[in-house]
This record gives structure tokens, C-alpha cells and sequence, in this order.
């Protein structure tokens, strides 16, 4: 079994009070529900927005800077993601089709590295 990474993706300005409704929060408890009765979820989490993230960097004289905001200047950021341990890719993009559609959101599907 490998784990993938199932992250979903929205645009800065995503307010989930504005974007998300009650027929959405159905569909991604009952997807949540499907992952859990079928064995594969390991773990879910949502994220904050932007606005309370902070980026780490390492300056040449080895300190390290904290800045405020998303570690990139993208347009889009993670805003929640799971953790799946499925037999394959092809399970993991099936997952992913299930959280495109209970998201209504972009989905990013990535193998984590074996150890």
C-alpha cells in the first residue's frame, strides 16, 4: 500500500462562508465517511486561509526570517488535504475524482515518497 496526498486547491480570496453551503458539507462528510468505511483514510485536514499563514526561510547568515502569508505568491493555495493509503495511483485518482466533485475545487493527487 502506498500513501498519497489528496490536497485541494482554492483561490486566495476563498471564503468558505460565502463558498460553501450545506449541500457541500454533505457531500464532503460523505466522502469522509466512504474513505473511513472503506480503510483508506489516514488523516484529513482542513487549513486556514492565507492571511494566517507564516513562511520560514533560511537567510545566508543562518538565521531564519518568519515573514507573514503563504510561502509562495500563487494565486491558488492548499486548502485542505487528505492522507490515503490506497493499493495504487489509479485508486488515489479515483479518490481525488470524488473530492474534485464533493470540493467543487481543484485537486492535486501526489504520491509521498517511500522510506
Amino acid at each position: 500500500m502506498t500513501q498519497f496526498l489528496v490536497a485541494i486547491h482554492h483561490p486566495d480570496d476563498y471564503d468558505p462562508l460565502v463558498s460553501e453551503d450545506a449541500a457541500m458539507d454533505r457531500a464532503i462528510d460523505a466522502l469522509n465517511e466512504e474513505m473511513v468505511a472503506a480503510g483508506v483514510r489516514v488523516f484529513v485536514g482542513g487549513l486556514r486561509s492565507v492571511s494566517a499563514a507564516k513562511s520560514l526561510r533560511m537567510r545566508p547568515d543562518g538565521e531564519v526570517l518568519v515573514t507573514d502569508g503563504p510561502y509562495l505568491e500563487t494565486k491558488e493555495h492548499v486548502g485542505g488535504f487528505w492522507v490515503l493509503e490506497v493499493a495504487d495511483l489509479e485508486e488515489a485518482l479515483g479518490w481525488g475524482r470524488k473530492a474534485a466533485v464533493a470540493c467543487r475545487a481543484p485537486v492535486e493527487v501526489r504520491p509521498f515518497h517511500s522510506l
